[in-house]
């Protein structure tokens, strides 16, 4: 297979460096960003060890900010190799509990956008001049919670859904695919915190069908699946991995 360049945000922990593993382990050269630079070196080197010392680098930024991604662009494309795979991962639920007023309703929905779409759309549409032409690969992550509400983050992976949408009908002529992974419930990841206590935990995994929770491999892995030549033909698609908490549609 072809050597590809291929750029994970939120690449340092959970999903994303699950789904830099995968890549690494095809030989293909990867690119970590995020905002924790110890975090990303720490990622950086354990893959670089595995797999030799030009697999991975890494950008600290926050891709929310139009001239940080303006630097991490810089970074990654400084030797003029097309990019093959994005994977537009970074985000999570930012929002605080609030006290119901519209001041710090406002304030959620307004963090979980930032943390969750400008996050994803700013660093897509840089990247875009970029991307290999044909057989550019766009993966954006979304959630089981673009489905089933959740306030502002469900709201904000809601609008990552309709944003791979608009992807694949403006890129599919150039022969760039953009589709959209949703996980449910996955275990071993930074996302619920403290809240993530033993209680929790069964309760997210009695919703599920399968009676576990999910592994940031197994959503790597369908990443790396939507990124490979033999999904040339999936463009446009919202694929959920949640064990069947939420049934297909």
């Amino acid at each position: 297979m072809l050597q590809r360049r291929v750029v994970v945000s939120g690449g340092g922990t959970g999903i994303g460096l699950a789904t830099a593993r995968r890549f690494a382990a095809d030989g293909d050269r990867v690119v970590l960003l995020g905002r924790r630079e110890e975090v990303l070196r720490k990622a950086a080197e354990e893959l670089n060890d595995a797999h030799g010392e030009s697999t991975a680098g890494w950008y600290a930024a926050d891709l929310s900010d139009p001239e940080q991604v303006g630097g991490a662009v810089e970074f990654i494309t400084a030797d003029e190799t097309p990019l093959g795979v994005l994977v537009a991962n970074a985000g999570g639920n930012v929002a605080p509990s609030h006290d119901g007023s519209l001041a710090a309703i406002a304030d959620s929905y307004r963090r979980n956008f930032d943390a969750n779409v400008l996050t994803a759309v700013l660093l897509t549409e840089a990247l875009l001049p970029h991307m290999r032409r044909p057989g550019g690969r766009i993966i954006q992550l979304s959630s089981i919670a673009s489905l089933r509400g959740a306030g502002s983050y469900g709201g904000s992976k809601g609008w990552i859904n309709s944003y791979t949408y608009d992807l694949a009908q403006r890129l599919g002529p150039e022969g760039i695919t953009a589709n959209a992974v949703a996980p449910g419930f996955v275990a071993d990841t930074e996302f619920f915190g403290d809240r993530a206590t033993p209680d929790f935990v069964a309760s997210r995994v009695a919703q599920s069908l399968t009676g576990r929770a999910g592994l940031p491999s197994e959503i790597a892995a369908a990443v790396h699946y939507v990124a490979s030549p033999e999904a040339a033909y999936m463009t446009g698609q919202l694929l959920h991995i949640n064990g069947g908490a939420a049934l297909g549609r």
